[in-house]
């Protein structure tokens, strides 16, 4: 389980979040909704120490996150499909997902990782041998989830997975997180498309400049007028 409590973060003066807490049990897709600025992002890359704290705690599966260096956090169980996709560009596709696996202590995994990558990207394994940067912003994201996958993770951290796709691949790519949440996979989901996050979620958090300021059954937020009104267009 992944646990936060009393997170702050600063940035310099400016407080980016001020003392939230919040958890996702095992098996759970969580959605972490809110507008730009809100601090979605910042919470994922405090929980995986690409930020520091400035107090509180994170932990995951009894570990001391904000005690663990980045790099051993994914040897824990979790990995972290950043916003932007950050795929290597001058990297083929194949190279991309073989870099997932670099914290696998038995590299034969490698080849399972990717017999897995390509069961839920067809169209990756069409592209294996291609340059990275020369794919769509879609497949650049399905590079990004698949290479998450290498490392064989029990919980997964997404930030805004959706963002800059079509209606048509959005559905796609959500498709594919039920598809990993039926797996097992525990899903930690930022995103501004709140209607698709919620449709999909568990449990939910709304964070406005760095509070929580309602959380619940996603699908009582997905009804509530505002939610609606805020975050649905309602």
């Amino acid at each position: 389980m992944l646990d936060i409590k009393d997170l702050k973060v600063s940035y310099g003066a400016v407080e980016a979040l001020k003392g939230i807490s919040l958890h996702v049990d095992d098996g759970e897709i969580v959605s972490l909704i809110g507008a730009n600025g809100a601090g979605k992002t910042t919470t994922l890359h405090t929980i995986t120490g690409l930020v520091p704290a400035q107090s509180g705690s994170i932990t995951f599966n009894g570990h001391d996150l904000l005690a663990t260096k980045s790099g051993k956090i994914v040897t824990l169980g979790m990995a972290h499909i950043p916003e932007g996709r950050h795929v290597f560009t001058r990297m083929t596709v194949q190279e991309n997902l073989e870099m997932g696996a670099f914290s696998l202590k038995d590299q034969s995994g490698v080849g399972k990782g990717l017999e897995r990558a390509f069961e839920y990207f067809p169209r990756l394994k069409e592209r294996r041998n291609q340059l990275a940067g020369t794919l769509s912003g879609g497949e650049q994201q399905m590079v990004a989830m698949g290479r998450a996958l290498m490392s064989n993770p029990t919980t997964i951290l997404m930030d805004e997975p959706s963002m800059g796709l079509s209606p048509l691949l959005v559905k796609d790519i959500f498709s594919i997180i039920t598809m990993l949440h039926a797996k097992g996979i525990t899903i930690l989901l930022v995103e501004q498309n709140a209607k698709m996050a919620l449709s999909i979620a568990d449990r939910a958090y709304v964070l406005e400049t760095g509070r929580i300021t309602m959380e619940g059954d996603a699908n009582d937020l997905l009804h509530d007028e505002k939610v609606r009104r805020a975050y649905l267009g309602a």
